[in-house]
């Protein structure tokens, strides 16, 4: 089940990437689908610890969506102690911890973490559970530290590719820290200091000439005022030259009133 046509041509980016571990999956659907999570958020290398049906299993590449090559890649391990002995650090995902004492982190934590010691080289991994149950306490006291979701309390329920999708999202963000806002502005751009300044004079001049700014103690605050609205925001270049079109327009209609 290697080669095949029509996959994204996924690679491994580093061989100290976090590694997924699936411990005893019981659907290969389920496989499939986390495959795809992984190649979502730029993970790689996937092991499978006992899966119920054995593999390769042609129902996971049917769901993988072109993520082949991690399929193709993944390795098989009779036991979690075989799947992590070459590993530095493990972390395990756990909705419900119970008589385990361990560290605990959040998602975005965790990737941090993961993410400062694969800078220095060294090899980490995380667990999942089997879908019905989750980790159980044998496979717990392998991990170093325990991963804990901050979901709605009285829902916490994630299917194997969400739970993974989590932690890919979370890692991804670490690498490339998208900004948290932005403003999408096509085939304009956000109007500099000097534009906006530009259309704020013609518009001061306006408002001057048609008496909006007569009253003189008022006229300072007013124009602040003016000022606070144009420049707390980002407005872009098309944007202004809408705005003195507007301002000019207005004028232009005062000043046919005035000489009929």
């Amino acid at each position: 089940m290697t080669g095949r046509d029509g996959g994204a041509n996924l690679a491994p980016l580093s061989p100290f990437d976090p590694v997924v571990i699936l411990v005893r999956p019981q659907l290969a659907e389920n496989i499939g689908t986390t495959a795809r999570a992984m190649a979502n958020g730029g993970l790689f290398h996937l092991r499978l610890v006992a899966p119920r049906d054995g593999w390769p299993q042609e129902r996971a590449w049917n769901t993988s969506s072109g993520a082949d090559r991690i399929l193709e890649a993944a390795t098989v391990h009779e036991t979690v102690d075989d799947a992590i002995s070459d590993l530095h650090r493990v972390f395990a995902t756990c909705p419900r911890p119970r008589h385990v004492i361990k560290p605990v982190m959040t998602a975005r934590g965790a990737a941090a973490e993961m993410r400062t010691i694969s800078a220095q080289h060294l090899k980490t991994g995380i667990l999942f559970g089997p879908e019905r149950a989750g980790l159980d306490n044998e496979d717990m006291a392998r991990a170093d530290t325990l991963v804990r979701y901050p979901l709605n309390p009285d829902f916490m329920s994630l299917n194997l590719a969400q739970a993974v999708l989590v932690m890919a999202y979370e890692w991804y963000l670490t690498e490339n820290m998208v900004p948290e806002h932005s403003l999408m502005t096509n085939e304009t751009h956000i109007a500099t200091k000097g534009e906006l300044e530009n259309f704020i004079s013609h518009l001061l001049r306006d408002l001057q000439e048609c008496g909006f700014l007569r009253n003189e103690q008022k006229a300072p605050g007013m124009v602040r005022n003016l000022r606070h609205l144009f420049t707390r925001g980002q407005v872009t270049e098309q944007e202004l030259r809408t705005l003195h079109g507007v301002v000019r327009e207005l004028s232009h209609g005062r000043h046919t009133q005035q000489s009929s």
